[in-house]
């Protein structure tokens, strides 16, 4: 379980500085990586999401 964290909180890390990309400068680093929309960038958004819904778990173990 701890590496399912690890993983989930890199992409969340990832998705965060992506967000702070399209919102100083108006780039949007996934997209020109793998394409606006196409398979490829839809599943790494996916992914991120599903991370950031894994994270709100993490808030239980902060006070282990």
């Amino acid at each position: 379980m701890k590496v399912l964290y690890y993983i989930a909180l890199t992409l969340v890390i990832i998705g965060a500085l992506n967000w702070l990309l399209i919102g100083l400068f108006d780039f949007d680093l996934v997209a020109t990586i793998f394409g606006t929309m196409s398979v490829v960038s839809r599943i790494i958004y996916v992914l991120v999401g599903i991370s950031g819904l894994i994270s709100i778990g993490l808030y239980s173990k902060v006070n282990d």
